[in-house]
């Protein structure tokens, strides 16, 4: 059950050539910790499209299919957009007309749409069961997963104030918002009491898994799953808050400090 696909790995390596040119031609340093995480990003995009995932997920399993659109959605962006310095991207953002672009797309509540809606309208039955047929169609959904998936987490991780992150407090609400349509998109699949997919009633499964139970767990990974994953990503924030404001609280006012005022003598004249 191999599944490699050439173009996957060639497009992986025209990214790392790309990535590996602008540092060089700019003569600026990239930060071990940015480089891994390119890598991580590249090597993330190998793994979902070019090896066992998609194997399986080529054989009929639902649960693995689900378990790809997390990996290119929620793994691969965030890690990219730590691996990218802000040099690296900000000629890119720096025309007025793409600045105006770039600042527009980040903003959270157009981001949050842009990703949220595509999320919907790709599990429509009529739309997911055409991506299952058509290879073509079904590696541009992936690039525009790929694509939203980044933007979604501009506001978490953008690496040029062209497109401002935000603050920590509303970062933490971004994060509880998307939850909830992710739960609605998955509630349906989960629970629903037949399968909605015609695409994997017509062949054997792998995993010894009927189509319903396939189904059940996909629609699992992905409202159980992806909310665990949030929750991570929460708490990581939550105390990079709390971290940035114990460090940047005057001493005075930090609990447990007295402030101490030095005796000055005077001399008598």
């Amino acid at each position: 059950m191999e599944s490699l696909h050439p173009s996957v790995f060639v497009g992986v390596l025209i990214l790392a050539a790309i990535y590996v040119y602008a540092a060089r031609r700019a003569r600026r340093p990239v930060t071990r910790g940015q480089a891994a995480a390119f890598a991580g990003a590249m090597i993330t995009i190998l793994f979902a499209l070019d090896g066992p995932v998609d194997a399986f997920e080529d054989a009929r399993s639902f649960s693995a299919h689900m378990f790809q659109h997390l990996i290119l959605a929620l793994v691969m962006p965030p890690l990219l957009l730590l691996g990218i310095p802000g040099w690296m991207l900000k000629p890119l953002v720096k025309p007025r007309p793409l600045a105006w672009i770039a600042g527009w797309v980040a903003n959270p509540l157009v981001a949050f749409s842009i990703y949220n809606g595509f999320l919907v309208i790709m599990h429509f039955p009529v739309v997911f069961d055409i991506m299952c047929r058509n290879d073509d169609v079904h590696i541009a959904v992936h690039l525009i997963l790929m694509a939203v998936g980044v933007i979604v987490w501009l506001p978490l991780l953008s690496p040029v104030p062209e497109m401002p992150r935000l603050s920590y407090p509303a970062q933490l609400l971004y994060l509880f918002a998307m939850l909830v349509p992710m739960a609605a998109v998955a509630a349906p699949i989960t629970l629903a009491d037949k399968v909605i997919y015609p695409w994997y009633l017509e062949g054997p499964h792998p995993f010894g898994l009927s189509p319903m139970a396939d189904q059940v767990l996909g629609g699992l990974l992905m409202w159980v799953g992806a909310g665990f994953y949030f929750i991570g990503v929460f708490t990581v924030i939550f105390f990079r808050w709390a971290r940035f404001d114990d460090r940047d609280q005057p001493i005075i006012d930090r609990p447990g400090l007295q402030l101490v005022t030095p005796r000055v003598g005077l001399r008598r004249a």
